[in-house]
């Protein structure tokens, strides 16, 4: 499709310009491809052109090429703000707060799991709870909910489901300080009292890969990974306690945007300026939704240990697990970024976008200073999974960030009803992958043509230097909500 005002600056690169729409502060900036471009949503391009009119915005409006249409702001997107005179949006951020990727390698290689990937795979289905309305094995009392959404993974670990160097490998390191539980309404902490280690519905998944092809060896070895190695990827976020916490803040930055004046273009980016309560509130509140998601994945990759070793009949040291990294992708997050030859602290919105820091950023493990981030970019699972490393000129252009995955082709009406009368479970088993799902739509709205190409999504940001391709996974088996 041919979207008129337009301009292609190269073959990775599409520019939203500033006249494109009326009160535009800034330019967009689409990272596209001429293939991916032909099936670019006019109304993707408008959010991102929407995100450009927003008081205080730094740098240009962003979008991935994983860009489809979303709540607000696109999904895909990435834009950064003026502490002064910007604005926070929960559109920015999205419902599910901290959705995110955990990457564990083993010591285990595809040989090894020929005779036991089915029985592997269903006890993953029996142990993690999964779905719409699944319960946690955990039963918090409202004192330790508190202490989840203070503490995060940190909380996860000291109760014995981890160890400290799981905490070095996440994000942040499993918190973000200056969450306060007390601004928490009692209908989100009810809907996130039973969910903590549950993975959620739709395009939630834990999966059992392994790495199929390497393209930086020096890489992929500072990450511990090797050829044809067992790895389990974890896709989840803070559940129905995130989506509520995004809701209830809905509201109040709608009231927010009339006390403030801002005309904005779509009610949907609703915003408050950085500096005002209502955004100190709500940064406050996501930072303990993030927590929450961050002690969620922490939970479930003990119980994805526990079925390794039930299954092998092994000890912890046998499998070998550990992790590679967990990293956010819907978030907003004050960081410092250099603007003009200076340096600035900006709060950055990536709804559907990975943070992607350059080799010596201070936040890095140790263990991958020199190295860089690991991106961990989940495709379909019929397809490929990707692990990339963050870049200079990623951190220049981008704030430091890049996709998130493979981005949907098709709503999930039209996947279900392109699935009619397709038994995608047995495509899958065709294909040599072992899926175990709560039901039938779930599939259907997960099929791999519901999806673009992840390959050819993570070749777009590897070509535009937003982040450098490691290692190729390939699936094995799958459990979906």
């Amino acid at each position: 499709m041919t979207i008129n005002g337009l301009r292609r600056i190269d073959d990775y690169r599409v520019e939203v310009p500033k006249g494109f729409k009326e009160g535009m502060r800034t330019n967009g900036i689409i990272f596209i491809d001429r293939n991916l471009e032909q099936d670019l949503d006019p109304k993707s391009v408008n959010q991102v052109a929407n995100v450009a009119t927003l008081p205080g915005i730094v740098g240009s409006s962003m979008a991935m090429p994983d860009i489809h249409t979303g709540y607000g702001f696109t999904i895909g997107g990435v834009a950064a703000f003026d502490l002064k005179n910007g604005i926070i949006s929960p559109g920015g951020v999205g419902y599910d707060i901290n959705c995110g990727v955990r990457l564990v390698r083993t010591h285990f290689e595809k040989k090894d799991l020929k005779t036991k990937m089915k029985e592997l795979i269903d006890d993953f289905y029996n142990t993690i709870p999964t779905g719409v309305g699944s319960k946690g094995k955990l039963r918090l009392s409202a004192k330790e909910h508190k202490t989840v959404l203070r503490k995060g993974a940190r909380w996860v670990v000291e109760q014995g489901f981890g160890t400290s160097e799981d905490l070095k490998h996440t994000e942040s390191n499993g918190c973000i300080d200056g969450a306060e539980p007390e601004l928490i309404s009692d209908k989100a902490y009810e809907r996130g009292k039973a969910q903590l280690g549950t993975l959620g519905s739709g395009n939630h998944f834990t999966e059992i890969q392994y790495v199929d092809e390497i393209f930086d060896e020096p890489a992929a070895s500072s990450l511990g990974l090797f050829k044809d190695q067992i790895t389990v990827m974890i896709h989840t976020g803070s559940r129905g306690f995130g989506h509520q916490v995004c809701t209830d803040f809905l509201e109040v930055m709608q009231r927010a945007a009339r006390k403030y004046h801002f005309n904005l273009p779509d009610r949907e980016l609703a915003c408050a300026p950085v500096d005002s309560p209502e955004a100190g509130d709500y940064l406050a509140s996501m930072k303990a939704a993030a927590n929450y998601a961050w002690a969620n994945r922490q939970l479930i990759m003990h119980w994805v240990q526990e079925s390794f070793m039930k299954t092998f009949n092994i000890g912890p040291s046998d499998a070998g697990m550990s992790l590679v990294y967990d990293v956010a992708h819907n978030i907003a997050k004050v960081e410092e970024h250099v603007i003009d030859g200076k340096r600035r602290r900006l709060v950055v919105h990536r709804k559907g976008a990975t943070r992607a820091f350059a080799p010596g950023h201070k936040e890095l493990p140790e263990a991958y200073r020199n190295t860089g981030q690991p991106v961990i970019i989940p495709g379909d699972m019929g397809r490929a999974s990707y692990v990339l490393v963050g870049t200079d000129q990623g951190m220049n252009e981008s704030f430091g960030s890049t996709c998130h995955g493979a981005g949907r082709a098709m709503s999930r009406h039209q996947a279900i009803k392109k699935a009619k009368g397709r038994a995608i479970w047995r495509e899958m088993e065709d294909m040599g992958i072992i899926v175990r799902a709560t039901g039938r739509s779930t599939l259907a709205e997960e099929m791999p043509e519901a999806y673009k190409d992840v390959s050819h999504v993570v070749d777009v940001v590897h070509h535009a230097g937003l982040s450098r391709k490691v290692a190729k996974l390939r699936p094995l088996g799958v459990i979906k909500g």
